[in-house]
Parts: C-alpha cells; sequence; structure tokens
C-alpha cells in the first residue's frame, strides 16, 4: 500500500528537486541547523502570535481597552510583520529539508492552503475593519477577531501536527 497524498502525483518530482537543493541538503544533514532553525521559527511564531493576539482581544472587547483599536492595530502591526517576515525566512529552510515528506503530509496542505487566506485576511480585511472600527467592540469587531483567530489557530496547529505526522 503507497502513502496517502494529498497533492496531484505531477508535483512529487518538483518536491524532491526542492528536497535536494544545497540548502535542503545542508538543513536536513546538519545536526544543529534543524533544531536552531526551528527555535527561530518558534520565535516568529510567538512575535506573530502575540500581535495577532493583542489587536484580536482588543476586537473582541478585551484587554487594553482604554486603547482605540486603531491605535493598537497602528502598534501592533511592527511585530506582526516581524513575525511574519521571520517565519517565513526559517519556514522555507525547514521545509527544503523535509519536502517530499511535506509532499505527503494533509497537514502540510492545510497549513499552505490557509496560510494566505489568513495573511490576506490579517492585512486585508481585518486591518481594514479595525481602521473604521467603533471606539468599542461590537459584534462586528468580534465577528472579524473570532475569524482572524480562527485562520490562524488553523496554520498554526497544522504546522505543528506536520511535525507529528508520517
Amino acid at each position: 500500500m503507497g502513502r496517502q497524498q494529498f497533492a496531484p502525483e505531477a508535483w512529487l518530482p518538483f518536491f524532491e528537486r526542492l528536497e535536494n537543493t544545497g540548502l535542503g541538503i545542508v538543513v536536513r544533514e546538519s545536526i544543529w541547523a534543524f533544531p536552531i532553525i526551528e527555535a527561530v521559527h518558534l520565535l516568529g511564531l510567538g512575535l506573530l502570535g502575540g500581535a495577532l493576539l493583542l489587536v484580536d482581544l482588543r476586537l473582541w472587547g478585551t484587554g487594553l481597552t482604554r486603547q482605540p483599536i486603531a491605535a493598537v492595530v497602528r502598534h501592533g502591526h511592527p511585530w506582526l510583520v516581524a513575525g511574519v517576515v521571520l517565519m517565513f525566512l526559517t519556514g522555507i529552510p525547514l521545509f527544503l529539508s523535509e519536502a517530499v515528506k511535506c509532499y505527503y503530509n494533509t497537514s502540510f496542505w492545510v497549513k499552505m492552503i490557509t496560510l494566505p487566506i489568513a495573511l490576506g485576511y490579517t492585512f486585508g480585511a481585518r486591518r481594514w475593519v479595525a481602521a473604521v472600527a467603533p471606539p468599542h467592540a461590537d459584534w462586528r469587531t468580534r465577528l472579524v477577531a473570532a475569524a482572524s483567530l480562527g485562520l490562524w489557530f488553523t496554520v498554526a496547529a497544522a504546522g505543528r501536527w506536520i511535525g507529528f505526522s508520517a
């Protein structure tokens, strides 16, 4: 019985080539590269998650309630961007080191499908709603916060599950 796959079979050679890039080989064969890059990836997750929670909890109506929503978004934005950049810079070499494993991993595909949706939502709809939000949270801001938290929880959970999947 073969491995279960989520992606088209025609993509497998591309993933094999990615895994055999110089960077993929170095990260895979090094004793320390993968765990160090993974640790920095988790620091990026902390930045991203902290900035998201800061804004989403404010949109929900809890935390920093004396601050206008737009101000919380403005102050959290650089940390959000830093977290996203750090996660991309570290996520790519982590992926390259095990691209074929990712190809066969449903959690990887869930993450890759949800990630651009979450990014678009965060930097588009959520940011726009936060900019025109009323002084106090209402059902609209709570809905935006819930959707944001749901999207990012899916990205994070799927990403974490990649490590537990065969």
